[in-house]
């Protein structure tokens, strides 16, 4: 038998029949479900030293257990000192199998490292079922050694989901296990 993540048979067995009773569904396809998370992390030094660049792929390769990728800059602001096509950025895009076992590794084990953590807060959404989620510090995941980290730098971590309100795409990320704080 193949694997499966433990969010994901959870999210069958329990999470779409907690929303459809919650929302009213009448059909299974209407359940939102989480179909992305993209984590990002900006470089803006990246424009004085190259070698910024590569630890922030390193890094968010380990955390994501998948191949990150350089983003690059649009267009020129001279006031940067920054050029068309330079590297300044790195970003993951999780689908799948994976996505779930990030999200798994990121409640569990990462998000209570977090000094003085109470929860996140719900003001993330965009209005379409979206959440964007900024993290200070990227020594919250294991998989970092703290010692080989050349300088503490944060990320963003964006939820997508097939939701169409805010409040059903809370719902769902709640169900999911993110630790939203209570107003």
């Amino acid at each position: 038998m193949a694997y499966v993540a433990r969010l994901k048979k959870e999210y069958k067995d329990k999470i779409v029949a907690a929303l459809t009773e919650e929302f009213g569904y009448k059909n299974v396809m209407q359940v939102p479900k989480l179909t992305k998370i993209v984590i990002s992390k900006g470089v803006g030094a990246a424009v004085a030293d190259k070698k910024l660049i590569d630890h922030a792929v390193d890094e968010l390769t380990k955390i994501s257990g998948q191949k990150a990728i350089q983003t690059m800059s649009k267009k020129d602001v001279a006031s940067f000192k920054l050029r068309k096509g330079m590297p300044i950025g790195a970003k993951v895009t999780l689908r799948g199998e994976q996505m779930y076992e990030f999200l798994d590794r990121l409640v569990t084990s990462a998000l209570p490292r977090v000094r003085d953590f109470n929860g996140i807060k719900a003001t993330g959404f965009d209005g379409r079922g979206n959440y964007n989620l900024g993290i200070v510090e990227q020594i919250i995941f294991p998989e970092i050694d703290i010692d080989k980290v050349n300088k503490i730098s944060g990320m963003d971590i964006t939820f997508v989901t097939s939701a169409e309100t805010d409040k059903e795409a809370k719902s769902l990320l709640t169900e999911l296990g993110l630790p939203f704080k209570k107003n």
